[in-house]
């Protein structure tokens, strides 16, 4: 799957009439790093880049015990036998064709030492998983009141930026880049709170949301997070 989708996106570019040149990587989490070395074997000479929060999370994820225990068991023969790891990103700003492009830390979101990145002349907001559109959420690493809080303070971070368009990691297919997607994922977190205390079964839990939110798409991912809750 990983390859796959960086052939694709590889394809893309290509297809555009453009070069890769920097790999920017918002979060160690392994779904949005695992294709460095794929878009690299297309273009060369291009950097992938992170923060040290970001880097520290990147060699967790790639370590025997988790690749074993949660990525090729979840994804079996998708993930590449090259894992490339970022280099470290040494200033908060770079630039891209007169551009200048910002590494905005946040801390936890859907996981820890998160980051976006934010291009000012533009309004862009490259969200990582800071915000979701319209896709459940992955909660599984914010199992308690507090973890949740800091989420919806990463939003308010982001939302005081006053981007004009919001791209999500995680996105329905043909949905636009609103930035209201930002308040839409801060709700989703507040109800999952609510919720947490309401229900007594990670069942309880997952019901619950999907009477809130019936239509997003991945279903796992709420299923995940309420059994790391609720056991």
């Amino acid at each position: 799957m990983y390859a796959l989708f960086s052939t694709s996106l590889a394809d893309w570019v290509v297809g555009n009439g453009k070069n890769l040149t920097t790999i920017y990587v918002t979060h160690g989490h392994g779904d949005h790093f695992f294709g460095i070395g794929t878009l690299q074997d297309r273009f060369p000479t291009a950097r992938a880049i992170a923060t040290a929060g970001v880097l520290e999370l990147m060699h967790r994820q790639v370590s025997p015990a988790v690749m074993e225990g949660l990525w090729n068991k979840r994804f079996p023969g998708q993930i590449p036998e090259r894992l490339v790891m970022a280099e470290r990103l040494e200033s908060d700003t770079f630039n891209l064709e007169g551009h200048d492009l910002v590494a905005v830390e946040v801390g936890h979101t859907d996981t820890d030492h998160t980051t976006c990145l934010y291009v000012p002349s533009i309004g862009l907001l490259v969200a990582g998983d800071v915000a979701y559109n319209d896709v459940h959420q992955y909660l599984t690493e914010c199992r308690t009141h507090e973890s949740r809080l800091e989420w919806i303070a990463a939003l308010d971070k982001v939302e005081a930026l006053n981007p004009s368009a919001v791209i999500a990691g995680h996105k329905r297919v043909g949905n636009d880049d609103s930035p209201r997607i930002i308040e839409e994922t801060r709700q989703y977190i507040r109800d999952f709170d609510r919720l947490v205390e309401g229900t007594a079964t990670s069942r309880g839990l997952y019901d619950r949301m999907l009477d809130l939110y019936p239509n997003r798409v991945n279903r796992g991912a709420l299923w995940g997070s309420a059994r790391a809750i609720k056991g």
